[in-house]
């Protein structure tokens, strides 16, 4: 077994533009979107660090810079290019996301389900929690949100 963990955070756009808000490959409306070259999918993007810190391989600021120059701001792109780096099969992924806005519990399995589908594992293999963070930090406060990864691998 081997385990991987990723971080990755980002702010929200001051000004509202069209950029849909997106974690976890789900959209959310009336959410301003985060001031990132890709969609800023926190999720997406700490899965991405966390294989990164199992296979050495940079995809966020490397891999991900190139493709967004070439229009790709998907992040789930980001992750099938990560996952070719990885000489090991995910067993389990847990995801903490720290946030004042917007409350995404409702939507949890959603989130979960998309996660799972993308990394090719079950429903019960995609760990996800929820903090408001009590206004401690600046994603507790509403100006951004945090993810935080652990990737269990074998």
């Amino acid at each position: 077994m081997i385990v991987g963990i990723g971080q990755d955070s980002h702010r929200f756009l001051k000004e509202r533009t069209d950029k849909k808000f997106v974690i976890g490959a789900v959209s959310f409306d009336d959410v301003p979107g985060l001031d990132a070259n890709s969609d800023g999918d926190v999720i997406l993007h700490a899965i991405c660090n966390a294989i990164t810190s199992i296979s050495g391989v940079p995809i966020l600021g490397g891999v991900a810079n190139e493709m967004c120059i070439d229009g790709i701001t998907d992040s789930k792109a980001y992750v099938e290019k990560a996952l070719k780096t990885l000489n090991q099969t995910i067993v389990h992924v847990a995801l903490s996301v720290e946030a004042k806005q917007p409350r995404m519990q409702s939507r949890s399995d959603e989130i979960r389900q998309s996660v799972a589908s993308i990394l090719d594992l079950k429903l019960s293999q995609v760990g996800l929690t929820f903090t408001s963070g009590d206004e401690l930090t600046d994603f507790g406060k509403g100006l951004g949100l945090q993810c935080l990864c652990i990737l269990t691998a074998q």
